[in-house]
Order: structure tokens, then C-alpha cells, then sequence
């Protein structure tokens, strides 16, 4: 890889602005269709770019107390970690920008940083609020991770290799084995909920409980990093659960290994919309117990159906 190639991937694709641009357009598909399945009219196409500019251009403020350091540098870090994760993931195509064996830890460790920015930032920021949406979102890291790392990690053990590139190749010349993951596939779904911390699990943001849980003491640019590396981190969960999945479409053109690429994508965002509109947001106990009572046990159960089915092909 040259460096011209390598400075076009990290700014443009599959890099920094194409993330940030797929994020914003991402958050609208989201915000509009799961108002549209409430039966309101939802907001117009540029409402998340111009929240955005927005928060850019207001003014950033540090409460008294606040562990400054840890403070401003906590969204830099989340934003950081999902921006690095992307590079890791096919796009459109079997294979990523920077694989090897092993990479599909290196993105779910990734993507744990946010989270874990997310408790620093709530935290040091010395507000009661803030320190409860923190301890709430550490708290469902470990109700959701589990179940997701354990639904991933099942079709790379059918697959063979750790490399999501490698499960990707693999499915795109099994195709009829995606029907074997399908249990993983829900599970993923619902972690992914829970990542994002999207109800039913947004317990650490419960708007009538603790107004913005981690971020409340947050203003100007540095909520706005926050909440586009949640819209980035939608996209990229999005892709990884598409990508190990959904091995459909792969092997096109570039141009229609693209298309096909963000329509799964968005199919994955619609998903995740109707479930949001189908539940009622559960207490942070009721969403642990039901992580461990019910995910957990499907997505082990999806370890044991793809150790079967390798025995068996």
C-alpha cells in the first residue's frame, strides 16, 4: 500500500469522512423511520448534520471538579476507536483494508473503548447524573458483551478462522450456511441494542430518569464527538453484523458491492428501529437478568449448532 493510498483510506473510504457522512445519513434513516412507525412525521434529511454544526459552534464548558484531562479527551477516544475499527471490516467485498487473522477481536475490543469513554467522561465529570448513566452504561457492558463476542465468534468457529475477512470469503462461497447462524444473527441484533443504548436498553440515558446519563455535563464540540461516535459506532456495528452474517452480494463490482453493502447496512438500522418501537425501555436489573436468562444461552447455543455442523461437513 502506498502512502497516497494509505492517507485516501483513513480520510475519505473507507476512512473518516465516508464514516462520518454514512453516520450522519445512518442516524436519519433511524430517527425517521422509527418515528414514522410511531406515526409521527419525523425530522427533515440535514437535521443530524446540523445538530452537529450546532454543537460545534456552542460553547464548550467544564463543570468545577471535573477531572479536566480525562475529561475533554474521553470523546476524542471513543471517536478514535470506532474510526480505527472500520478498516478492519469488508466493505462491499471479502476482504478489508488492513486484514489478518484475528482482526475480529481487535474490532470488538474496539468497539468496547466507546463504552468504556463513555463511564470516564460521565464519571470524572463529578455530576450526580452523570455518574449514575455512567455506572449504568459500565454495568450493561457486561449484560451485552458476552452475548455478543459468544454470536460472533460462532460463525468464525464454523468458518475457521478469527479474520473477518476470512468469515466473509468463507460464507460468500457457502452461502446457504447463513441459515445455520441465524440465532447469532438475533443476538447480535440485540447486543447491538444494547451497545448503542438504544431502548429497550437506554437505561444510561433515560431522558425522564437522568436527562442525558454521561453526557449531561457536556457541551459545544465535545458532545458533538460523543454523539457522532455514536452514529459511527451504529455503522460500524451495523457492518460487522452485516459482514459476518449477511454474505450476500459480495464478489460485484465495486460500485454494486457498495450498493448491496449499504442496503444490508440499512436493512440492519430498520431492524433495529422496529425493535425500538416494539418495547418498552427495561430497568438496568430487568436488562442484565435478560441478557444472562435468555441471550447468553441462545448465543451458546449457536456455539454448539456450528461445532455440530463442522463435525458434520
Amino acid at each position: 500500500m502506498t502512502v497516497g493510498s494509505a492517507v485516501l483510506n483513513i480520510l475519505v473510504f473507507p476512512g473518516f469522512l465516508f464514516l462520518v457522512a454514512f453516520g450522519l445519513a445512518g442516524e436519519f434513516v433511524d430517527r425517521k423511520l422509527y418515528a414514522r412507525l410511531q406515526n409521527r412525521q419525523g425530522p427533515p434529511w440535514y437535521q443530524p448534520l446540523a445538530d452537529f454544526l450546532k454543537l460545534l459552534g456552542k460553547e464548550n464548558v467544564i463543570p468545577e471538579g471535573a477531572d479536566r484531562p480525562t475529561f475533554r479527551l474521553a470523546p476524542v477516544f471513543a471517536l478514535a476507536a470506532v474510526v480505527a475499527s472500520i478498516f478492519y471490516i469488508p466493505l462491499g467485498s471479502t476482504t478489508s483494508v488492513l486484514p489478518f487473522e484475528g482482526d475480529l477481536i481487535v474490532v470488538l475490543y474496539l468497539l468496547v473503548i466507546p463504552t468504556v469513554a463513555f463511564f470516564l467522561g460521565g464519571w470524572t465529570s463529578r455530576s450526580v447524573f452523570a455518574t449514575i448513566g455512567a455506572f449504568r452504561a459500565i454495568t450493561q457492558v457486561f449484560a451485552y458483551e458476552i452475548p455478543l463476542f459468544v454470536a460472533l465468534l460462532a460463525p468464525a468457529l464454523l468458518a475457521n478462522t478469527w479474520s473477518i475477512s476470512g468469515i466473509a470469503a468463507y460464507y460468500a462461497g457457502h452461502p446457504w450456511l447463513w441459515l445455520v447462524n441465524l440465532l447469532g444473527f438475533g443476538v447480535a441484533l440485540v447486543s447491538l441494542l444494547g451497545k448503542l443504548e438504544k431502548v429497550p436498553f437506554d437505561t444510561p440515558e433515560a431522558e425522564t430518569e437522568i436527562v442525558a446519563g454521561s453526557f449531561i455535563e457536556y457541551s459545544g464540540r465535545r458532545l458533538a464527538f460523543f454523539r457522532l461516535a455514536i452514529d459511527c459506532e451504529a455503522i460500524v456495528g451495523a457492518s460487522l453484523v452485516a459482514a459476518v452474517f449477511l454474505p450476500f452480494g459480495l464478489g460485484l463490482t465495486p460500485v454494486l458491492g457498495i450498493l448491496v453493502y449499504v442496503a444490508k447496512v440499512l436493512l440492519i438500522l430498520g431492524i433495529l428501529a422496529l425493535l425500538r418501537t416494539l418495547f418498552a425501555r427495561l430497568r438496568i436489573d430487568q436488562m442484565v437478568h435478560f441478557c444472562w436468562s435468555v441471550v447468553a444461552p441462545i448465543a451458546f447455543l449457536q456455539i454448539l449448532i456450528n461445532l455440530v455442523v463442522r463435525e458434520l461437513i
